[in-house]
């Protein structure tokens, strides 16, 4: 008789409280009892006077977390099941208490960050990536918006990156990650295991884990990417709407930006009209509002989505009938209604 593993391993090691998310197939997509498992444990070791860190990584080599169980949350809506809005409030609670969690915690982002993943990870004190690491808020593909979160840490980046990555969905490499401050720390994915010694023994008496950890984080990478777009992305992404953007971008003519201008067009015009529109007003309020804010924030958008805004048809292209032509409502940022848009962000 098989037996379903757990899907969060917990283990204290020396003086470290390990807790590894377990569903390597599904790219450890987080669930409701998988939120609920996080922070049962969290609160536990907080109140440990023998536990000085924890460490959250996920099983496998592809994914630290790729993201909420978006597709498990689509059938439950298509079922009209309840407890929908229970899994966003908390999960959303979940990375806020980890945002302010008395003792270091560490994100080891190895393999793919998104979503959900992010919304674990940059509440963590310590942001460590290997070379593997791809970290990105690709919601706007599924037709829905950057949350966990989302609306305070890519609102924070500098100049207008964060409205990029939110509105793209782009994934981001270590370097660029690093250098924009979504990461604190490269390690080179061999040097795990010397990670894991290290951690093991930490005691506390002689530094502090970031600098244990930091001693031993060497990775060699690539140019970031980022950095000499900047320019360009600052530009065309201050634009004050999406249809502004998609069209400072058409015109973009410099040799050093134009095959970057147009694949990000290209982007664009894949992605939900309706989701993007929603994404820059988010992240511009965003910019203003408390990390607690922006979490209602993005709750008070969750309640509309399902009925309202474009999730439903791009998880059933996307990710359950695999058509990859989701029929976006409205089909062309062209035909996007401010009005609309508006209405989203209504009784906040």
């Amino acid at each position: 008789m098989s037996t379903i593993p757990c899907p969060v391993l917990s283990e204290l090691r020396g003086r470290i409280g390990h807790l590894t998310l377990n569903r390597p197939a599904g790219l450890n997509a987080l669930t409701l009892e998988m939120v609920r498992l996080l922070r049962t444990q969290l609160e536990q070791w907080a109140q440990d006077p023998a536990v000085l860190a924890v460490v959250l990584r996920g099983a496998g080599e592809r994914a630290f977390c790729a993201g909420g169980d978006i597709r498990g949350i689509y059938e439950q809506h298509l079922a009209g099941e309840t407890g929908i809005e229970a899994f966003f409030e908390e999960e959303y609670a979940l990375d806020d208490y980890i945002h302010g969690y008395p003792k270091p915690v560490v994100a080891l982002m190895d393999g793919f960050v998104l979503g959900g993943g992010m919304g674990l990870a940059q509440g963590a004190s310590i942001r460590v990536i290997t070379e593997r690491s791809r970290l990105g808020m690709p919601e706007t593909g599924i037709g829905y918006f950057p949350d966990v979160g989302g609306s305070y840490f890519l609102s924070r980046l500098p100049g207008e990156i964060g409205l990029y990555l939110g509105v793209t969905g782009v994934h981001v490499k270590p370097a660029d990650a690093l250098q924009i401050g979504l990461a604190d720390l490269c390690l080179a994915s061999e040097r795990l295991a010397e990670l894991d010694q290290l951690l093991d023994d930490f005691d506390g008496s002689d530094t502090s884990l970031q600098n244990r950890i930091a001693a031993i984080a060497d990775a060699e990478l690539p140019a970031a990417e980022l950095g000499p777009l900047r320019e360009a992305i600052d530009q065309h992404f201050a634009q004050p709407d999406i249809v502004a953007i998609r069209r400072s971008l058409a015109n973009e003519t410099r040799p050093a930006f134009a095959a970057w201008a147009e694949s990000t067009a290209a982007v664009i015009d894949s992605r939900s009209p309706i989701a993007m529109a929603v994404t820059l007003e988010l992240l511009r309020r965003g910019r203003q509002l408390t990390l607690q804010q922006c979490f209602a924030m993005e709750l008070h958008l969750d309640r509309l989505w399902f009925d309202g805004g474009d999730i439903m048809e791009g998880v059933r292209a996307l990710l359950v009938d695999k058509d990859k032509q989701p029929k976006w409502n409205p089909p062309h940022i062209d035909q996007l209604d401010p009005e609309r848009v508006a209405a989203f962000f209504a009784d906040l």
